[in-house]
């Protein structure tokens, strides 16, 4: 069938967001090519070295970001639904939060922010609820790698109080 003059299978434009994720496979290869060839490729007696994996990660990322630009210029990638960012930057946020509070606030509280802002990114409106809910299960977490597995995990305050 057509609408007016036109086929009603019309042609898509190329996918920017599949374009853009082939450029950035393109470069993590690029980057791989470019740091294994600064390593001393001495295999030994065999045939494999140190190199031999990377090169072989690299190619695939090659391989793969070729196969994506030509499906983008296709058009062969599903219409994706528009992108919510509102629970992107809830997310990101906690996990920036964790990262400038890990040393300063300690393992639970940090993790537990992260728990809380993860939760809300995803739905969970109640922050009163699943900050503390996040810090008693992190603390709990810290508590079993760090006391009962002997694993360095960074101590804060919370985890002073009680060891």
């Amino acid at each position: 069938m057509t609408k007016g003059h036109y086929p009603s299978t019309a042609t898509r434009r190329p996918d920017r967001a599949a374009l853009f994720i082939a450029v950035v496979l393109a470069a993590i290869a690029g980057l791989i090519f470019w740091d294994v060839s600064r390593l001393a490729g001495a295999a030994g007696y065999s045939q494999v070295g140190p190199t031999t994996v990377p090169y072989a990660i690299a190619c695939c990322l090659l391989a793969l970001a070729i196969w994506t630009g030509f499906e983008a210029f296709r058009g062969d990638f599903p219409e994706r639904e528009r992108q919510e960012i509102a629970p992107v930057i809830w997310i990101v946020g906690g996990l920036a939060a964790q990262m400038l509070l890990l040393n300063v606030a300690g393992f639970s509280i940090a993790t537990g922010i992260l728990f809380a802002l993860t939760a809300r990114g995803f739905g969970k409106r109640k922050l009163w609820f699943s900050l503390p809910v996040g810090i008693v299960l992190c603390f709990v977490v810290w508590v079993i790698f760090a006391k009962l597995l002997q694993l360095s995990l960074p101590a804060g305050p919370l985890e002073r109080l009680f060891f």
